[in-house]
């Protein structure tokens, strides 16, 4: 019958199987209705169209560019390629003016020459023929066009190795980018996504190249990047490409390196340590 039999006779027979020691917070919390699902953080969101003038033909013109405030960071990969949370940030590192089709990663834009702008106007923008596009976000399609725009830029102003470099690294980023978005869908085609890992190794292969003669030749910052930072990702590069002896090289450095942060020298630290299991087995 319970403790509580009998509670019908009072008019309460639908309390008789009560628990009785059933906390009251736990019986509010059963007819709390469930929190709604937090809402997907969507790209177009984390993104603005900011107003440049272009310093080759003077055009006024907007570019779409992250919000750096808003997105969130979740990791960086070996080769610090950042990772945020509903956006691929290095889609909107590139400007690109749509009239001349003048294009830079957003550091350089501004620095352009007389004599450069003249080669550009000469060599590029009597010649091109621009896509247009009406979406709200860069496609990563939309995303390595203006890439290999802003690399046909650089060669034809002669810009500095760095630079050069420094588009072919976030070229293969974009890459990289595109090929994990397709391959999480699901729905893709593993011919495709081999040609973008092949067409990513070629893009480091050449900042390999460009930020190794940079290094030797150019003044710090090297895009923005302090020393001990171009050290660890020249070394990141020869390691991929098997140049073992001049990884192993800076990576010593960047670990004895006083201004190097603790969680640069951990990465250094494993990937000398990879590098040593792999010179073993040959």
């Amino acid at each position: 019958m319970g403790i509580f039999g009998g509670l019908k006779n009072l008019g309460l027979g639908n309390m008789e199987g009560m628990d009785l020691y059933e906390e009251p917070k736990k019986e509010q919390e059963k007819q709390k209705p469930a929190a709604a699902a937090a809402p997907k953080i969507q790209e177009k969101d984390l993104i603005y169209d900011r107003s440049f003038v272009c310093p080759v033909c003077d055009s006024p013109f907007t570019a779409k560019i992250m919000k750096s405030n808003k997105a969130r960071l979740l990791g960086t990969d070996q080769d610090l390629r950042a990772r945020y949370d509903g956006i691929d940030a290095v889609k909107y590192d590139v400007v690109m003016c749509p009239v001349c089709a003048y294009a830079a990663i957003i550091r350089f834009f501004p620095s352009v020459t007389s004599s450069q702008a003249k080669l550009i106007r000469e060599k590029i923008s009597q010649n091109v023929v621009l896509t247009k596009y009406d979406e709200e976000i860069y496609s990563y399609e939309q995303a390595m066009e203006r890439y290999k725009l802003a690399l046909v830029n650089a060669v034809v102003k002669r810009a500095k190795a760095g630079e050069k470099a420094y588009i072919c690294l976030k070229s293969a980023w974009v890459l990289r980018g595109y090929r994990e978005s397709l391959q999480e869908s699901g729905d893709y085609d593993r011919n495709f996504t081999d040609q973008l890992e092949r067409q990513e190794e070629e893009f480091l292969e050449n900042a390999y190249k460009g930020f190794s003669e940079a290094r030797q030749s150019e003044m710090l910052p090297i895009c923005g990047m302090n020393g001990i930072t171009v050290d660890y990702l020249v070394a990141v590069l020869a390691m991929r490409f098997k140049d073992y002896n001049v990884a192993i090289k800076l990576l010593s450095v960047v670990i004895t390196s006083s201004g190097t942060s603790p969680r640069i020298k951990d990465r250094a630290r494993d990937m000398k340590d990879q590098i040593q299991r792999e010179l073993k087995k040959q």
